[in-house]
């Protein structure tokens, strides 16, 4: 029996490229729901791994309408295929306050949702707000220990949903709290230290949710789902899961998800003994992190990636004379979302062949707002 991921019609595939495997992306959604018990108002995908229209379209077809993004343009996806409410999860400035806007006025079945974290910023939105005679909904986002954005809990905190309340043109509609930091191996361990945290915002969430019955609390990536899963009063906000990688794969143990994309390459060079050269170079994986966790290969072993240039990857290899020119290497990428950034398209894997091109949408900066 053939490995799950080799493609029989792969002479359609150029290299490098990145495939997606139709029923593990179906089995991931699946999963995902599944850990909130089927209940899709507990999720809030975060977009900034898949950018498909198609893969959206899926979510929204299993009842999922409500997502988080990084940018603009995963929001303007995601209203064209019909979400419900978007949460813009990076703090919008400069140009970004006017084309939030442009937005909710270009998709007005769609509720928009934005995130500050200190009051200059509440300033300006409610100032626009009330400029053009509108009114933002906002999440204040909780730095819980990151330290990458985010208001610490504490009187800070305190003082900025105070104010808050009390703008004119900015309404409250929860907390947005990231908690990307812990991922521990152990689940145990990162389980503990999650809620370590989260305890010092629990008292606050609770009063607020007993003042205003709808407010939302947006917990964690995919690192914190498991945990946040638990607490019914936490909607979750995954998103790397919907096609997982090789660092999650290695550290979240606990999950059940299956890899969903990989990268395809040949070989196109075999320079000296022991030496291979793939077209995989760093403009084809996320290369921030060290050479050797970019990439693991399914149907390879006794190999050592050594370096990338722009266009290509040299791999030390053991079995160097039963590898060819021309031949494919199937690569799990260790970081998914940057990945898929690098390209405008991806391959559908139906049935063991390619079966359909989907775009990648919203790597653009810009779609049209």
């Amino acid at each position: 029996m053939k490995d799950w991921y080799i493609i029989d019609n792969i002479e359609k595939i150029d290299s490098p490229a990145v495939v997606l495997y139709e029923k593990h992306l179906d089995h991931n959604l699946e999963e995902m729901l599944n850990m909130v018990g089927g209940d899709v108002n507990r999720l809030r995908p975060h977009l900034k791994t898949n950018k498909m229209p198609e893969v959206v379209k899926r979510m929204v077809g299993l009842g999922i309408k409500n997502f988080k993004s990084s940018t603009i343009a995963e929001a303007e996806m995601a209203a064209k295929e019909g979400a419900e409410s978007i949460l813009i999860a990076h703090q919008l400035v400069g140009p970004k306050t006017d084309r939030f806007f442009m937005l909710a006025d270009r998709f007005p079945d769609t509720r928009f949702y934005t995130i500050i974290d200190n009051s200059h910023t509440l300033g300006i939105w409610d100032a626009k707000a009330k400029a053009t005679g509108r009114e933002v909904f906002v999440f204040i986002d909780v730095n819980n220990g990151m330290n990458r954005s985010g208001v610490e809990p504490g009187p800070g905190l305190t003082e900025l949903i105070a104010q808050t309340e009390k703008a004119a043109h900015a309404s409250l509609v929860g907390l947005h709290v990231y908690d990307g930091h812990h991922r521990d191996q152990d689940y145990g361990e990162r389980k503990e230290k999650l809620e370590a945290d989260f305890r010092k915002l629990q008292e606050m969430t609770d009063a607020l949710k007993n003042a205003h019955p709808d407010f939302q609390v947006i917990s964690g990536g995919t690192p914190a789902f498991t945990t946040h899963r638990l607490d019914k009063e936490r909607i979750c906000s995954p998103g790397t899961c919907v096609f997982w990688d090789w660092g999650y794969d290695e550290k979240l143990t606990e999950q059940d998800f299956k890899f969903a994309v990989l990268l395809v390459t040949r070989v196109i060079s075999k320079p000296t003994e022991g030496i291979v050269t793939i077209d995989l170079g760093h403009k084809a994986v996320a290369p921030e992190n060290p050479v050797d966790k970019r990439i693991k290969f399914l149907n390879l072993s006794g190999y050592e990636l050594l370096s990338q240039s722009e266009e290509h990857g040299v791999l030390r290899v053991e079995d160097w004379n039963k590898i060819n020119v021309g031949d494919v290497l199937y690569g799990v990428p260790y970081h998914i979302c940057p990945t898929i950034n690098l390209y405008d398209e991806i391959d559908i894997i139906r049935d063991g062949k390619k079966s359909d091109t989907w775009e990648i949408t919203a790597r653009r900066r810009r779609i049209t707002i």
